[in-house]
Parts: structure tokens; sequence; C-alpha cells
């Protein structure tokens, strides 16, 4: 019998907000925000056992929770201390899933609208998220340096939640990432990368490693939970389920959705890079298995691995014990979700007219593999990160999208603008999530289906192209002006250039979007570091 530890007490306190939680028990992971310093560094850490050097915001993995309230301006002090020179020194961080509305500046992607952050220098990310509410992480946007450790969860709460009356808790206790776990450093990926372990909540275990605890989610009886769902992987998808319980999703990628109720759900493959559902501790006080199996046929339960346990109050301190072999008699799933399932809350149109290709703008983007397997080309060219970032290009003077490089992969989008988004899927390595900076779309047509709904389809701002026959679908608006990325998010796919940029409004850009005086710094501090370093 194995004791447990790293226990992540839910208490039943508050579902309004951050600033009312009793702060007892201190949860492991620490909160901040939204005015903070964030300091990355490098230190040794075992999440699973295996002792190697981390890129870490905060000094834990994951990062710190950044929190804040609707409306809340977010000031982050990114405070670059990394010295190890196996992996990065320079970072830039993202905060996944904010539109950032005229702060294009601040989006952290590297190359795009900003030159990372060099060592013993800091930049000061300030963004307001406006009506944005719910559920976010953050994570390095330079090369692969996420995969070394470099991510977080976000959480942005609304003190009028439509869905309040559904559950009585929602706190730092509620919030659960999902990660794969690498034992070698990113720069030594080589052409495939494989994942080492999956990580709940920060814990794990892989095939032949160390019986070290792993994550335990405390519940008490008779409360309903609103826990916050996180895929912070660089690769994997996963498959989540709780044994004995279903689950009621009520948001998906921050956008509120009608209630479903599941009892199975895949993250990022379906996917579901953020998602909440209310899980009402409504079972017989005991012990239950919490299952987050990755998409790797190899990949399942052996030696405990891909799973963290669920805890009833007053249950006995020990594993489950209705099934203590976890590789055995599986749960089998009748409520799986579909993406087609899920809908708005609030009706919100689609833009352009109801039928393909029935949008103001119509790009269809093909996708291969090179026959070497070192890129992937998008329409034929691979994105090649340009030296001058293409939001300082465009406020430089270029307002001509073709002038932007790289011009191959550069799409412009004229103002006010219904855009349809084709992406027909086949290439090897998927399925491919694909995440638009900036805006969240409509899915008029989702993987596995051959239909489409103009009416009243789920909105998100990642979506899975899906496999050979797919063509997925998205709708968006062209309403906020800025360089934005568009990326599958399997980060070693987009470090082979799985990605293009769309200028959306570049004439409006320099009006729209107004940088403070230290972000002109970032790219003289780089080019200079690169000159001296050699790095």
């Amino acid at each position: 019998m194995r004791v447990l530890s790293h226990v992540l007490f839910l208490a039943a306190i508050s579902r309004r907000g951050y600033a009312a939680i009793t702060r007892a028990p201190v949860p492991d992971l620490p909160v901040i925000g939204p005015d903070t310093d964030l300091v990355i560094q490098n230190a040794p850490i075992a999440p699973d056992g295996f002792l190697r050097e981390a890129t870490l915001a905060g000094d834990i993995f994951p990062g710190p929770l950044i929190v804040g309230n609707k409306r809340d301006k977010f000031s982050i002090n990114v405070i670059d201390l990394l010295n190890d020179t196996t992996m990065d020194l320079e970072t830039s961080i993202h905060w996944h899933g904010i539109f950032q509305k005229h702060t294009n500046y601040a989006d952290g992607a590297a190359s795009v609208t900003q030159c990372p952050i060099i060592p013993k220098e800091s930049f000061l990310y300030e963004f307001n998220g406006f009506e944005q509410t719910g559920t976010y992480w953050y994570h390095s946007h330079f090369k692969a340096q996420y995969c070394d450790g470099l991510r977080g969860p976000m959480v942005i709460y609304d003190p009028d939640d439509p869905h309040a009356n559904l559950y009585d808790v929602d706190n730092e206790y509620t919030v659960i990432t999902l990660a794969d776990w690498y034992h070698y450093v990113s720069k030594e990926a080589g052409l495939v990368a494989l994942f080492n372990s999956t990580l709940i909540n920060g814990k794990g275990r892989y095939v032949g490693g160390p019986s070290v605890p792993l994550a335990v989610v405390n519940v008490q009886r008779g409360v309903r939970y609103r826990l916050r769902l996180i895929s912070i992987s660089c690769d994997p998808a996963y498959n989540f389920s709780i044994d004995d319980h279903q689950l009621t999703i009520i948001e998906v990628d921050s956008n509120n959705i009608q209630p479903l109720v599941v009892d199975s759900l895949e993250i990022f493959a379906v996917p579901y890079r953020r998602t909440c559902f209310q899980l009402n501790a409504n079972q017989r006080v005991d012990n239950y298995w919490i299952r987050a199996r990755p998409n790797f046929e190899d990949k399942n339960y052996t030696g405990f691995t891909n799973l963290a346990i669920l805890h009833y109050r007053g249950a006995p301190i020990q594993d489950p014990t209705k099934m203590n072999d976890p590789t055995v008699n599986i749960p089998k799933s009748v409520l799986p979700l579909k993406e087609t399932d899920l809908h708005p809350l609030v009706p919100t149109p689609v833009p352009g007219e109801p039928f393909p290709g029935g949008a103001d703008i119509n790009i269809n983007l093909d996708v291969k593999l090179s026959a070497d397997f070192t890129q992937f080309l998008v329409n034929g060219f691979t994105f090649d990160p340009p030296t001058v970032p293409v939001l300082l290009q465009i406020l430089s003077g270029k307002t001509d999208p073709s002038q932007l490089m790289p011009v191959e992969s550069i799409y412009g989008l004229g103002s006010n603008k219904s855009v349809e988004i084709t992406i027909p899927a086949g290439a090897l390595g998927g399925p491919h999530p694909i995440h638009l900076h900036g805006h969240a779309f409509h899915v008029v047509r989702s993987a596995g289906n051959s239909t489409y709904n103009f009416h009243d389809p789920v909105i998100r701002d990642v979506v899975s192209i899906g496999d050979k026959g797919d063509n997925v679908t998205i709708r968006f608006f062209t309403d906020n002006p800025g360089p934005w990325f568009l990326h599958c998010h399997i980060d070693w796919h987009l470090e082979k250039g799985f990605a293009v940029v769309f200028a959306e409004s570049v004439p409006e850009v320099s009006t729209e979007v107004m940088p403070p005086e230290s972000w002109g710094m970032l790219c003289p501090a780089y080019n200079n570091f690169l000159n001296s370093t050699g790095y």
C-alpha cells in the first residue's frame, strides 16, 4: 500500500473569484497576479523521479497560477535569469487565448510580435483581457523552450459567471494541468521527440522508474466543483476521465457552452486545450483513478503511469481499491465527447454567408511533411522566422503585406472582413492541433465530420484538423489589427515550420498598436547578445 501525498484540497468556500478565498491549506501551486514578477530560471527538478535541469517559471513546474478578474489589467514583469547553455537562454512568453486587443506587442510570439528577452534583462508585459474570462495558460514562445518546462496555468474569473449555479467551488485548488515530460533537453530532441512521462499537476511516473507520489485531488461528498483542466502538453493529446464519475462540460477554450454531460474527453486531439467541467462529488466515499491516457498506441497505465487520484474526504489514505490495478478492467466510455455536440451558451452569429466559401476572404492551407521528414510545408513553404519581427516591420513603415517577411508565409487580411480557413488533413504526425493567436473562431466543419454547421458551432482558438479525408473549416472576423500567428501546437512541428502569419488590417496597426519604449529595446539587445556571444 502506497501512502499518498501531494494533496490538493478543494475547499468549499467561494465560487466568485480568487480574492475571496481563504488560504488554508496553502496549495502546491503558488498564486500570483495580475500585477507580478515572473522569474524565468534554470533549476534541477525530478517530477517523475528522474532528475534533470529544466527551464522554469517561478522555480517550479508547472509555473505559478496567474489569476485576475474580468477587466483587470495584467502587468507581468518577465525576468530572464537563464544560464544553462544546454538549453535556450533567451525567452518570450505567450498568454495563450488572450486576444491582446491593442497590445499585439505583448502576444509574446518571438519573431512575429517581438524579439526575445535576453539573460539578465526583463520585459514588462502589460495587457487587458477586457471582456475575456475563463481558463488560459502561458508558455514560452521561443523555439521549443516550453518543452523544457516553461509553462503554467492562468485564470480570469468572472464575478457574474453564467454557470455559477452549477458549482460550489472554483479556486486555485480546482486547476488541473496535464503535461508531457522529457528526460532530455529540447535541443537534443532529434527527428522524433518521444516524451518519457505524463505529469498531472506536476507529478507522474515513467515505466521502470521509482514509485514517486502521484497527484491527489481531494473532494468532499455532496459538493460540486468547477475543475479547470488545461493541457500544457508539447505533443500528445490526452483522453481524460475519472472512474465512476460523469463530467458536465461548461467551457472550452475560455468560451462558455451549453452544459454537456460526458464520461471522457480528449484534450486537444479533438481538441480541448482548456476545458472546464462540473464534477459532482456524489459517489461513495472512496478513492478513484483520474486517467490521462496519451494518444500513443504504446501508452497505457503500466507502472501506474498517466494517473492521479480523486480522494473523497473520509476515505482511507491509499490507492483506489475497486480497481487497484489500473491496467485491467479499464472503464469503457459510453458518453464520449464529440466536438459537434458543443454549442455556445449565447447564440453567436457565424461571420460570412452560410455556405462553404461564403466568407469575404477564403484561404486553403495545404500542409505536407517534407520527404526527409525535417520540415513541414504550408502551401509549399516552411515558416522561416524572420530576423526582424513582423510587427516591427509593420511599425517601420511596411504597410503592404506583400512587403513583409517571410513573404511566402504572410497572408494579408483586410479590415472588418469575414475569413474562412480550410485545412485539409493528411500530413504525417497528426492529428495536428491548430492554434490562432488574436482571435477565437467558429468551427463550422469539425474533424471526423463531413457536414457544416453555420448556425451554432463551437467557438474556440485551437482545433484538430483530424485525419486524412477531413477538411476542417473555421471562420472569424478581422477586428483586431496586427500580425497573428497560426500554427500547429505540437511544439516540435512548429519548430519544423508548421506556421503562417495573418497580417491583419496592416494600415491600421500603427494607430491601434503602440508598443512601449522597452519593447523597442528588445531587438537591439537581442542582436547585440547574438553578436557578442555567438550563441
